[in-house]
């Protein structure tokens, strides 16, 4: 005589429960980030920049309430006046003044310029910015890591080191690819990724678990890869 075949216990309630309340906290939890940080910047703004703008200029005058992100659209209103005249030769001439009066201050000059070098350095254009994503074997043979290709490697380094051709590669750190090590590496030790530049640094910010597509994946449909960000 046959056995019935028994049925699979259906999942309880809480099960189910909890499954939607994490398939929601992966839905809501960036967006009501996002939009906390966006307020938190808006405000901390506003606080430090509307104190100082005149009253007849003040919405608050006139509305009895605050706007908020007035001193937003004010700062960047400033900034692009300042960039403007900044432009041109005599505001260049006012700007080296001022960066002369700061060289002569010990402290402050240290703070100025590592600022100053940060803002140039993530400001500058895209046609300075790393070639391609590349793997190399560190620290040790055997271990691979994530690195970004600079530029072909010039000058005395490659004589000194008796290698005919070689790749300057930034091998950033986790989760903070801002800092790491510059290296120089052989080209033939260079392994090219398919992934973008952009599809490299959200790898390694996550420590490895936002995974782009391979383009075998991409190819069959199963995956797109998605739209680079405009610079």
């Amino acid at each position: 005589m046959a056995t019935k075949k028994s049925k699979p216990p259906r999942r309880s309630l809480l099960v189910r429960l909890r499954g939607n309340f994490l398939a929601g906290i992966v839905i809501v939890a960036p967006v009501v980030l996002t939009a906390y940080l966006a307020w938190a910047v808006i405000t901390f703004i506003d606080q430090q920049i509307v104190p100082w703008v005149p009253a007849i200029y003040n919405p608050r005058t006139y509305l009895n309430i605050d706007i908020p992100g007035f001193g937003v659209v004010v700062f960047l209103l400033f900034t692009t006046v300042v960039g403007y005249f900044t432009r041109n030769l005599f505001g260049r001439q006012i700007v080296k003044i001022g960066e002369g009066w700061v060289d002569r201050m010990p402290i402050i000059r240290s703070i100025y310029n590592a600022l100053k070098q940060i803002a140039e350095t993530i400001l500058k254009q895209s046609n300075t910015s790393f070639k391609n994503a590349c793997l190399i074997e560190y620290p040790r043979k055997g271990l691979w890591a994530i690195a970004f290709v600079s530029t072909d490697t010039k000058g005395e380094i490659g004589p000194k080191a008796k290698q005919e051709k070689m790749v300057s590669v930034f091998l950033p750190t986790t989760p903070n690819p801002t800092s790491g090590f510059l290296l120089f590496v052989p080209s033939q030790d260079v392994v090219i990724l398919d992934m973008t530049v952009e599809e490299a640094a959200k790898l390694v910010i996550s420590a490895g678990l936002v995974t782009p597509p391979t383009n075998e994946e991409i190819a069959k449909g199963i995956a797109k890869r998605p739209l680079p960000t405009p610079s």
